[in-house]
Formats: C-alpha cells, structure tokens, sequence
C-alpha cells in the first residue's frame, strides 16, 4: 500500500470508532452558542478583516448575531506552530458548540486530538485525506469536515505563472515547513508531484526548510547560496506569518518571489494564486449553520475550492525591474500599485 492509502486507512478506522458516540446537538431557540476558532493571524490588515467580515457576515445573514445568540472566541497561532496544542486546549475548556480551524492540517490535528467529540470545520487544509483527517472527502466520517486547500495540486499552475512572469528562470527555491511538520508537503505524492512539474518546465527544484518564524535568517543565508532565480513560498502557518520578512529579503536581494495566497502579495510578494480565502471563509460559516442546526461533520462532504485568484504586486515587480508580461496582467484578479 501507499503512505496516502495507509494514512487514509487508518483515519477511517479512527474517524469510524470515533463517529459511533458522536452527536450533534441541534440549534435551540434563545440558546447562546460557541464558536471557537484556532486562526493563524489576527485581523488586522484589510485583507484579514475582510475574510472576517465575509465569516462573520455570513452566520449573520443565516441569524447568527455576535453578542446577541452567538459567542466567538479566537485564538492566533501567528506562525508559532509551537503554541498549537495549548491554544487547542484553551479553546476546547470553553466547551463551545463547534470550532473553525483555518491554520493548517497540524491545528485541525491538535483539536481533533484535544476535542474528539466537538464539530470541526477546517479551512485551507491541503489533503485531509493523505494526512489522516478525515476518511473520504465524500464521507469524512468523524467530527471533520470543511475545506480541503489543493495547494499541492496548485503546485505545477504556480510553477508555470513563475515561469511566464521570469522566463530566464531556471534554478527555483521552494521554501517549505519543517520536514516533520503534519501536513501533506512532504508526502511522497507532493514531493513527486513537484519534481515533475519542474522538470516539464525546466526548472531545477531546490527545497528549503523555514524551521519556525524565529529561524528565517538560517533560511534565507541558505536561499542566498543557492543563487536561485526566483523563490516559491509554500503554503503553511510558518511561511504565512513571514510575509513581510520574505518580502524584505526577496527585494534586498532581487529575487522574485510567488505565494499561495494574496495576504502575502499584500506584504510584498510579487505573485500569488491559490483558492478565495474570502470564499472559504463563507463555506466555513454556512457549515457552521448546519452543524448547529444538527447536521453531522461525518455527513457534510469536505469541499474543495472553485474560486481561484491570481494577485500581482506591481510595486514590486518595479522594485525587481521585471517587465510582468501582460498576457498575465490581464489575467490579474487584482494587480497591486
């Protein structure tokens, strides 16, 4: 068998047990419920507001009224992936009705663990089937449902944007979490799917490890003796949080840099595509509503996004000197300037 196939046995096997004493309680009238979610960064810039708003404005138009019927209590990992099991811990000793996760397969693990009877929806976890969430995206088959990310999938799509944008382009930097970090970026799957992708391109891949948002310089000293053409910033809590110090790096050292998702671009990026947070966020907030009105995680298929989004940082394609070719610029959803 397959590491996919062997991981994805064996969380049918928990999911199943775990399902057979799990119960939803279904919404009741003048009840104050609990939301509990485990982000990765606070909202406070207009990108992360906005997500917030989408969420929040969503339970609201399906009546929902923070303050009113329904609590929320957040917790922020902000790349401290360390933390994760304690903020876990805080937030299920709240006993709320459900929790949101949306800082990646390691914090959906860690309140599975703490919380294995509480609803949970996930948001932006790439392959919850290969690392052993959920059983089937059909049929998740415990407390987990929500949001599958395909960020790996997105791997081979972002390779050729970078590849249009800095056609010179031959040696590619992909700066990716911890080796044993839980999530599916070094799966063999993932680890092939890139190979290949860069070699129908003619890139050479060279990974490198981003430890923790404290080890950036180790990183980025070994990003500079790679003398890569352009650096592509893998998708996970860490890397998100490092933003603006990528970007920093990036334009220091002219090197062109492609994300997974817009707050990066936002912080200096040149280039990203991946799935609408904005959209997830919303899908997130319409499985909370069935969740509270009674439907079972088990039940609810995990989705996967159809709303993608390609932003470009033309701030910094100045700052680089790179010309974005406008074949790309017109397929901008959002050109930054």
């Amino acid at each position: 068998m397959t590491r996919r196939t062997i991981l994805a046995f064996a969380a049918a096997l928990f999911l199943g047990a775990s399902n057979a004493a799990f119960a939803t309680e279904p919404l009741q009238a003048g009840k104050v419920l609990r939301i509990a979610v485990l982000a990765n960064i606070p909202p406070t810039t207009p990108d992360t507001i906005a997500v917030w708003n989408a969420f929040e404005g969503t339970l609201e138009e399906r009546g929902y009224i923070s303050g009113k019927n329904v609590e929320i209590d957040r917790r922020y990992v902000e790349g401290r992936t360390e933390n994760i099991p304690l903020l876990a811990a805080d937030l299920v000793r709240l006993k709320p009705n459900v929790i949101v996760v949306t800082a990646g397969g390691a914090a959906t693990r860690a309140v599975m663990d703490a919380a294995p009877t509480i609803p949970i929806v996930m948001i932006d976890v790439g392959d919850p089937v290969g690392i052993g969430l959920v059983a089937s995206l059909a049929r998740p088959g415990g407390n987990v449902t929500g949001i599958a990310a395909l960020q790996v999938d997105l791997v081979p799509k972002r390779l050729e944007l970078l590849k249009s944008a800095v056609p010179k382009a031959g040696r590619v930097v992909i700066l990716l979490p911890p080796r044993g970090a839980f999530g599916a970026t070094w799966l063999p799957p993932a680890v092939e799917e890139r190979a290949a992708a860069a070699k129908a391109l003619g890139l050479t891949l060279v990974s490198i490890e981003v430890k923790s948002t404290k080890d950036f310089a180790d990183a980025a000293a070994e990003i500079v003796r790679e003398h890569p053409d352009a650096v592509l910033v893998g998708a996970h809590p860490i890397t998100n949080a490092l933003g603006p110090e990528i970007s920093a790096f990036a334009i220091k050292h002219q090197i062109p840099t492609f994300a997974c998702c817009r707050l990066l671009t936002r912080t200096g990026v040149l280039m990203s595509y991946g799935p609408s947070i904005t959209d997830e966020f919303r899908s997130a907030a319409i499985y909370v509503d069935k969740i509270l009105k009674g439907a079972k995680p088990a039940d609810l298929p995990v989705e996967q996004p159809t709303k993608f989004e390609l932003i470009i940082n033309l701030n910094t394609a100045k700052a680089l000197s790179i010309t974005v070719p406008q074949s790309l610029v017109l397929q901008a959803d959002e050109l930054i300037q």
